[in-house]
């Protein structure tokens, strides 16, 4: 069985969660038998996985497996189904908050809060004491029963948190308490767990997702070829990873550079996110990186045990490659777009300058954004960005789109990609834009543009950090249509990089490792 193991699905992916989906789909195309192994508890999971086509079969939630709710036959709880246990109450709609106030006579029972997007569904049900406190809220997974219950302090903090089995008993709770490190915050702790009929206590989630990985092991465990975990984010299963009871082939799926500074990757800090999992690198059966270049620098900085693969995180459909090019002249000239999120480390502002400057040249020269905001510095990142908007009087000139999913039209009447990131562990949506026959102009940079994007053969590869030499090129191929028909039929062309033929000739090549290192593993067994 191969497991995919991540945090959930939200209903805004960043690259990981995409690259993810891709590669489950190339998967099931080939029937292999797999599993998308999610830790954090979300009410919404399942809606999120239909919407990707994913059966709850192919799903493995921690709180889920559990709570026993892996496969449930959905029912839509509305209001008319709640009983509130006291005669004469009376409803007081609030439908600008999307809830209703349940009272009797003076006193307020309960808040129903409900999506007004589908049929007024119960999302939660909070509850009262005779003194107007918030008391419980009751949570209801959106296949319609109560999962979680979280109690209140009687100055509105949380204080304890239970996860229901689908028959109202407790399975998995946890406590929140003040600690010496924090006096003036109560923090989550103490987990309980009853489980296969015993209680088991945890300080942390981290403990018992290791608890989960090793379970799951155990019960998909065959003595014919290994189990293979995936891990998409090193930071939900790292420790758990390396302490399971029975062999598995353990694998370390790097989406972004190991270090702070990608452009010195010898030198350079690690990447908070894999301290870790790089420390222990040897312990792991496998790692994966997206590039060659990478997997070079992985090699002479640590030198690890694990085998080494390179394997594309993005994968193009063969539904694009088989569509006909779009041609130059069916796309709106100088129009130029970017998918990524608003943030410091994808550095839209010198994208932003690039076209400020190219645009006197070029005046059809725009730029869409297309892309969530980071929260980070109170939205830090796209605040910057407006205000070199406002102040080089770009107002139509450059767009925020904000997050779209309907790539395939906006790439099909764009002719330019920009790309100015400080790091990168790939860039999945720059692949998927030369897909569509976009001219990639990118930063020299670390890991990913600079291998997707060959330089004057499907775009160009300017020096890193200089938005002037990312201006001048994008100025050169505009004024030149013989440069913008050979870029992009070079993007077209190179795009067959990335076929499901070729990524999944990648990925046979680790499975083919998995078995042979197997066998040894189960004479220690």
């Amino acid at each position: 069985m191969i497991f995919h193991i991540n945090a959930t699905l939200p209903a805004k992916k960043s690259g990981i969660e995409h690259a993810e989906l891709k590669r489950i789909r190339l998967f099931k195309k080939n029937k292999l038998s797999q599993k998308l192994i999610l830790r954090e508890w979300d009410p919404n999971l399942h809606a999120q996985a239909r919407k990707e086509n994913l059966d709850d079969d192919q799903i493995l939630n921690l709180f889920d497996y559990f709570q026993g709710t892996e496969v449930v036959s959905a029912k839509h709880v509305t209001l008319e189904d709640l009983d509130w246990g006291v005669p004469n109450w009376k409803v007081d709609p609030e439908p600008q908050k999307q809830r209703f106030l349940i009272w009797q006579g003076s006193q307020l029972l309960a808040r129903v809060n409900y999506d007004q997007n589908d049929g007024e569904r119960v999302k939660s049900v909070e509850w009262f004491d005779a003194w107007d406190n918030l008391y419980q809220v009751q949570h209801y997974d959106e296949r319609g029963f109560v999962s979680l219950v979280q109690w209140y302090t009687p100055d509105n903090q949380i204080h304890q948190e239970v996860w229901l089995d689908l028959n109202g008993r407790p399975v998995l709770e946890n406590s929140y308490k003040y600690t010496m490190q924090s006096k003036h915050q109560l923090l989550k702790t103490n987990w309980l767990l009853r489980h296969a009929g015993k209680t088991y206590q945890f300080d942390t989630l981290d403990e018992i997702m290791a608890y989960f990985l090793n379970t799951i092991n155990n019960l998909y465990y065959q003595k014919t070829q290994p189990n293979i975990f995936i891990l998409d984010r090193a930071h939900l299963g790292d420790a758990g990873l390396l302490k399971l009871d029975l062999p598995a082939y353990r694998v370390l799926h790097l989406h972004n550079a190991h270090t702070s500074d990608a452009q010195n990757p010898l030198e350079a800090d690690l990447n908070n996110h894999y301290e870790y999992a790089l420390a222990n690198l040897s312990a792991y059966d496998a790692v994966i990186s997206a590039t060659p270049q990478q997997t070079h620098d992985l090699q002479a900085r640590f030198r690890p045990q694990s085998q080494l693969f390179t394997i594309p995180v993005g994968i193009i459909e063969q539904r694009l490659l088989d569509q006909p090019p779009v041609p130059l002249q069916a796309r709106t000239f100088g129009k130029m777009v970017v998918f990524a999120r608003i943030a410091n480390e994808k550095r839209l502002d010198d994208l932003v300058r690039a076209v400020a400057l190219g645009h006197q040249s070029i005046p059809e020269l725009t730029l869409d954004i297309y892309g969530y905001a980071d929260p980070t510095d109170n939205y830090g990142a796209r605040r910057a960005i407006e205000q070199l908007i406002t102040t080089e009087k770009l107002e139509q000139v450059i767009t925020l789109q904000g997050y779209t999913e309907q790539i395939d039209a906006v790439e099909n009447d764009a002719m330019l990609y920009g790309l100015t990131s400080r790091m990168e562990g790939f860039n999945l949506a720059l692949m998927e834009a030369t897909s569509h026959g976009l001219i990639g102009i990118t930063y020299d940079v670390n890991y990913g543009p600079n291998e997707i994007i060959q330089d004057q053969v499907n775009g160009r590869v300017v020096e890193y950090g200089n938005y002037e030499a990312l201006a001048a090129a994008i100025v050169q191929i505009l004024q030149n249509p013989a440069l913008l028909n050979k870029y992009m039929q070079g993007a077209y062309d190179l795009s067959q990089r990335y076929s499901e033929a070729n990524v999944m000739q990648a990925w046979q090549t680790l499975f083919d490792a998995a078995n042979t290192s197997f066998s040894p593993a189960l004479k220690h067994h």
